[in-house]
């Protein structure tokens, strides 16, 4: 099993178009083009099956890194890859991951509080053999990047390096777990949240209101502080924003079906706006924050659905050689490979890439979620014509078996003969 350390960084992959690789003949060809995953041509009707080429929205992805509950980390969008706990055995999973200032590394962090660093980041200590409370839950970094604070379920906090200790509520009794900490701009306090919004503040952190008796429609997953920490933005999963103090609101995803939960808010340097970026890397901008980039971020890749699930499996195929007809010995094809990552969910889908397109729910390209494929085909106004299929991983990105010579990779979704609709099985 490889991790994503064992590639090369994402931008350096061409995004996926027919003309990268020899032509195939059909819409299940046995050659080494965008391979159908052998079988045959499909024998399908096409009526009000019609879907258009589409060009990719994504030309320059975010960088951003998904990280998985085993460790693995992956960088997608031209993330640098400075390392993964792939393979590693580790005695509690990975519950979070924080990048450093520069965004030059990152720390994943452990329930039991086990700290691993990559890149600029450097190990100030740890709660791995400390008797815990209540499981660790998240970590905060100081703003230098010279220490960080561990935080527990029941409020308890643990400072390493320079990050001093301004109060906890680990004596407190609690409506819900705390879920997340905020630190403030100059290091020398924070903000701790529970899952109900109920906000407490130390050191210089202030408090400026909070949800905690307010009817939540989803929990809150996320606070952050304005530039001069006289107010906070807090968000819901369901993309819901609140805010309090001299945090303006500039719209959010509250009240939009979403098929994917909402797991960070971002401001800009302007603090006219935000983004809000879902679980699998999905981001949504506001206010001045529109038709800006984002900074480099970093996600959990949370397993909420069959659709994480899958993409957890083939994720861990990084690097597998490609094999036209193959499913699993010796190599995948395209349609091979999001069979099997879908089997290994529970769900059962057709072997063939066209017969997987038509099989499954139309989905936008908008509206595309963790799991959901994608595909590719010589004549976009014909399904039978379907020869390569992906799976969305979030962000614009997917991960995919292209053609003989390659492996198991991640791209960008779009290019030549993409088709604007995806399937959800």
């Amino acid at each position: 099993m490889l991790g994503a350390a064992a590639l090369a960084p994402p931008a350096a992959l061409a995004a996926p178009a027919p003309a990268g690789a020899p032509a195939a003949t059909g819409a299940a060809a046995g050659g080494p083009g965008w391979a159908g995953g052998g079988g045959g041509p499909a024998t399908v009707s096409t009526a009000s099956l019609h879907a258009e080429a589409a060009p990719s929205p994504y030309e320059n992805p975010t960088p951003y890194y998904e990280v998985s509950p085993t460790g693995a980390v992956w960088p997608l969008g031209g993330a640098t890859d400075y390392g993964s706990l792939a393979g590693v055995r580790l005695n509690a999973q990975v519950i979070g991951v924080t990048l450093t200032p520069d965004a030059h590394g990152y720390w994943l962090v452990a329930g039991d509080g086990g700290i691993f660093e990559f890149g600029d980041a450097h190990f100030f200590g740890s709660t791995g053999n400390v008797h815990l409370n209540k499981p660790i839950v998240g970590m905060a970094a100081t703003p230098d990047g010279k220490g960080y604070w561990l935080f527990a379920g029941d409020g308890g906090v643990f400072n390493f390096g320079d990050a001093g200790f301004f109060g906890s509520t680990g004596n407190v009794h609690l409506n819900k777990p705390i879920v997340g900490m905020a630190a403030t701009p100059d290091g020398k306090g924070y903000w701790l949240f529970a899952g109900d919004g109920g906000v407490f503040s130390f050191g210089d952190a202030g408090f400026y209101g909070s949800t905690g008796n307010v009817r939540l429609s989803s929990p809150i997953v996320s606070l952050a502080p304005t530039a001069d920490r006289k107010g906070y933005w807090m968000i819901g999963a369901d993309g819901g924003v609140f805010n309090f103090g001299d945090a303006g609101f500039y719209g959010s995803l509250g009240g939009t079906a979403l098929g994917q939960t909402v797991s960070q808010i971002v401001p800009d340097r302007s603090g006219s706006g935000y983004w809000e970026v879902a679980h699998d890397g999905d981001i949504h901008p506001f206010g001045s924050a529109v038709g800006q980039a984002p900074p480099v971020l970093a996600v959990m890749h949370t397993i909420q659905s069959a659709g994480d699930a899958s993409v957890e499996w083939a994720m861990a195929q990084l690097g597998v050689p490609y094999l036209w007809g193959g499913t699993g010995v010796g190599g995948f094809d395209c349609s091979g490979l999001v069979m099997e990552a879908w089997r290994s969910a529970g769900v059962a889908i057709p072997r063939v890439a066209a017969d997987q397109y038509i099989d499954g729910a139309k989905v936008p390209m908008a509206n595309l979620v963790a799991g959901d494929l994608v595909y590719w085909a010589t004549n976009t106004a014909d399904p039978a014509s379907v020869e390569h299929v992906a799976m969305y991983l979030g962000g614009g990105h997917m991960v995919n078996a292209p053609y003989t010579g390659q492996v198991v990779r991640t791209d960008w979704i779009g290019g030549g003969g993409f088709m604007t609709l995806g399937t959800h099985p």
